[in-house]
Parts: structure tokens; C-alpha cells; sequence
């Protein structure tokens, strides 16, 4: 689903990186393309800590960047582990997904339960370990973890692919911060109202061409008329958006119309 605003990406990206969250922790991925739509799904929901455990195909990948599909904020902070202990060895709280019995005693809670506990611990410093695509995570990388997290899907099929499955757990990461989190997250996808100075530009734009056209029959009626249109648009709450597409109709009024040849 599109909808990326390329105007923000830069800013949000930062501070989405000062925003915490826990780390999402690769082990052993298979496929480059696997890994960067991880990155965009983690990008889409605020997390910017990406950690690769031993990737098959090495590291750097092209074919991740590529697929991060402008998520290259994450893909440029990746950092690169040789074992899963190296990778959680810093951190207080660690998660490993899997939808496979175990052999071991461990709590198995659902996405939405961990994403509360992750909210309700800020200041520790937490992490969710992701299996490879084919075998997903084994026992000796269990351990590493204290608790597992299962999906609650349909038993007959629960199969999901390493980006779906890294989705889930950041939105619920992303929507356990609370109604107004939520409420955020909707107001930023939402378009930038207008400032008064971009209105107050076109206005004054607008209305010195309508004035060299003589488009007022008087000088006197000009104040007036002017007012008028002011309040026309005022009374629409205009966009950045908006306003761009304004000025880019005045700016195509205002040149000199095609000749009878269809030139200018």
C-alpha cells in the first residue's frame, strides 16, 4: 500500500531513531529481498534497530537496498553479528517468535502482550529474534530468549514469511504506546496544512496579475473584490498540497496562450 510523503522521510526517519523500540533481530535470513522489506516493514512502524545475525548471502546486499523501497534509513544502521548471543549480549529483554513446540519451559505470549510489556519497560533495552525463512530459529537460540512469542493464527496454516512476521510485531510495538500514539501516527500521515504565508503568497501572487490584466473595472472596487476572493479561499481549509497545485495553475494562466498553430 502506497503512501509514503517523501517530504518527511528524512525527518521522521530521525527521529523515529531517538524514539527506542526494541531491536529486530535477523537470524540467519536467506534472501536479501527477505531482509529489506523487514526494513521497510520496521521503517513503516517507527523502528530503526535492525540486527543481522550471520546472513547467508553476506552483507552488504544490494538486493536488501533495493527492496527496502526507500526504507534505506534502516538498511544504513544495520549492524552485523556473527552469533545471536553477540546480538543480544547488551540487552535486558529478549523475545524470539516462533510458532514451533519447544523442548524447554518458557512463557508463550501473543504479539499485543509483548508489545504491553515492551511499553511498559522503556527503559529497558529489549529485542525480538526473527528465524531464517526455511527453519526458522532453533533451540540453542531459544534459550537466548525469555519468553516466546506466537502468532495466533489458523493452526492448519500459520506459515508466515519473515516480513509479514516482522509487521506484526512493530505495528503492535507502533499501537501499544496508546490511544494518543495512535492518534500521532494517523496525524502524521495526514497533509500539511497550509501555513498563512504560503496563502498569503499566492493571494499577493493572484491578485497583481488580476490587477495587470485589468480585471477590477476600478481602482475603487479593487480592496473589495479582493477581500472577496480572500475570503473564498479562506473559507477552505487549504493544503500544502493545494496551494502547490495553485500556483502551478496560475503560473500555466499566466503565460502567453498557444498561437493558432499551437505554438507559443
Amino acid at each position: 500500500m502506497a503512501g509514503t510523503d517523501r517530504r518527511k522521510a528524512k525527518t521522521e526517519a530521525s527521529e523515529f531513531a531517538t524514539a527506542g523500540g526494541p531491536a529486530i533481530i535477523l537470524v540467519r535470513p536467506q534472501l536479501g529481498e527477505n531482509i529489506g522489506t523487514a526494513a521497510r516493514a520496521m521503517l513503516n512502524c517507527g523502528l530503526m534497530d535492525m540486527r543481522i545475525v550471520a546472513p547467508r548471502d553476506g552483507w552488504p546486499n544490494v538486493k536488501a537496498l533495493n527492496a527496502a523501497a526507500g526504507a534505506d534509513a534502516v538498511i544504513g544502521r544495520v549492524q552485523l553479528f556473527d552469533t545471536v548471543a553477540e546480538a543480544v549480549a547488551e540487552l535486558d529483554l529478549v523475545y524470539a517468535t516462533t510458532a514451533r513446540g519447544r523442548e524447554m519451559v518458557k512463557p508463550v505470549i501473543t504479539p499485543r502482550a509483548a508489545a504491553e510489556n515492551l511499553r511498559a519497560k522503556p527503559e529497558a533495552k529489549s529485542g525480538i529474534l526473527f528465524g531464517p525463512e526455511r527453519s526458522g530459529l532453533n533451540n540453542d537460540d531459544v534459550t537466548l530468549a525469555d519468553a516466546i512469542i506466537e502468532v495466533p493464527l489458523n493452526p492448519a496454516f500459520s506459515s508466515l514469511n519473515l516480513a509479514q512476521a516482522v509487521l506484526i510485531l512493530s505495528y503492535e510495538w507502533r499501537t501499544a504506546g496508546g490511544e494518543d500514539a495512535a492518534q500521532q501516527a494517523l496525524a502524521e500521515n495526514q497533509i500539511p496544512v497550509a501555513t498563512k504565508s504560503e496563502i498569503s503568497n499566492f493571494f499577493n501572487m493572484l491578485e497583481d496579475e488580476l490587477k495587470r490584466r485589468d480585471f477590477y473595472p476600478t481602482p475603487a472596487m479593487q480592496p473589495k473584490m479582493a477581500r472577496n476572493m480572500r475570503n473564498m479561499f479562506q473559507r477552505i481549509q487549504l493544503s500544502q498540497q493545494d496551494v502547490q497545485s495553485l500556483f502551478g495553475i496560475f503560473k500555466a494562466l499566466s503565460r502567453p496562450p498557444p498561437g493558432r498553430n499551437g505554438k507559443i
